[in-house]
């Protein structure tokens, strides 16, 4: 293991504990401040700060050729993932939102599995994915009176909407190649999604409902420092050396977090079926990454076979 690998499970481990707390941060957030400019004042404080950093230690900047697809995955992953997350932590208790979260490594391997080179479906991942579902309906089994009230119901299709803009991107960024610098990557993510953000915020009116507590402060300079510097660069730094499907692991600490911190500071319920139903969730979970690892050894098996054939 070399000294980048090293630090990109470094990097791993932090967002695993990083972004447990951002669920917290982000629902004391929206109670007093409107979510899209709520959001965006996070990125675009984070993201001019990391890139005039950059700057001044000579890191370059990428060539022009990298810069519309790192734009793109700056609006996917931060612009609208982020965005959808935030906005439906208005209706979704925190720890509900981070434990939906915890589906994101289905759907990064079940894309990766449409590209010539990704993982194929097989039994192992198909009874994974079933588990994994059956593991979210358990979850909802004392709140489906809820799923039919338009707010909550609306919060629910945003988070689904953020998982999969989320995992695009993420496999997107992935199998993309760049040469510039992963944090200079991730900086100019970071501002293109805070401008798309504000806009989106200026056209839906919120400036005009733009008051912010004590704890609103707060919580914007929490994610910008934690969230956004640490959190995020630690992501894009992760993905750019280890597999995605891996590094999406980190879904299954964050609820562990969020959930306390929820019921903790927002006195949140932890019952039962939330119990049992993370249980399963992780179970399915850690099928489908079984299995994606098994499909990869084999994928890596083939050409050496091949290459002893042909001595």
């Amino acid at each position: 293991m070399d000294k980048s690998e090293i630090k990109a499970y470094i990097a791993w481990f932090l967002i695993c504990i990083v972004w447990g707390t951002t669920f917290l941060a982000i629902r004391i957030g929206v109670e007093s401040l409107p979510p899209m400019l709520f959001a965006g004042i996070r990125w675009i404080i984070a993201g001019p700060i990391l890139f005039l950093f950059l700057i001044v230690f000579g890191v370059k900047l990428p060539p022009k050729s990298e810069l519309k697809h790192l734009m793109l995955i700056g609006v996917m992953l931060i612009g609208l993932a982020n965005g959808f997350l935030v906005y439906a932590e208005q209706w979704i208790p925190s720890g509900l939102a981070s434990l939906l979260i915890t589906t994101m490594p289905f759907w990064i391997v079940g894309m990766e599995s449409f590209l010539p080179s990704g993982p194929k479906f097989n039994k192992i991942f198909f009874v994974g994915l079933v588990i994994g579902f059956i593991g979210v309906a358990t979850i909802f089994i004392n709140d489906f009176e809820n799923l039919f009230e338009p707010n909550y119901m609306f919060g629910i299709l945003c988070i689904l909407a953020s998982i999969l803009v989320w995992a695009s991107g993420s496999v997107y960024a992935k199998h993309k190649r760049f040469e510039s610098n992963p944090i200079m990557r991730a900086s100019i993510q970071m501002i293109t999604a805070g401008i798309l953000q504000l806009l989106i915020g200026f056209l839906l009116g919120e400036h005009t409902k733009f008051s912010p507590s004590t704890n609103g402060y707060l919580a914007i300079g929490y994610l910008a420092v934690f969230g956004s510097l640490l959190g995020y660069v630690s992501y894009i730094y992760a993905i750019s050396i280890l597999p995605v499907a891996f590094v999406s692991t980190y879904t299954y600490i964050n609820p562990v977090i969020a959930l306390f911190l929820g019921w903790y500071f927002l006195d949140e319920k932890i019952g039962l079926p939330i119990i049992i139903g993370t249980i399963i969730i992780f179970i399915g979970v850690g099928l489908v990454q079984y299995s994606n690892r098994r499909d990869y050894k084999n994928r890596q098996r083939i050409p050496s076979q091949l290459s002893s054939l042909k001595n």
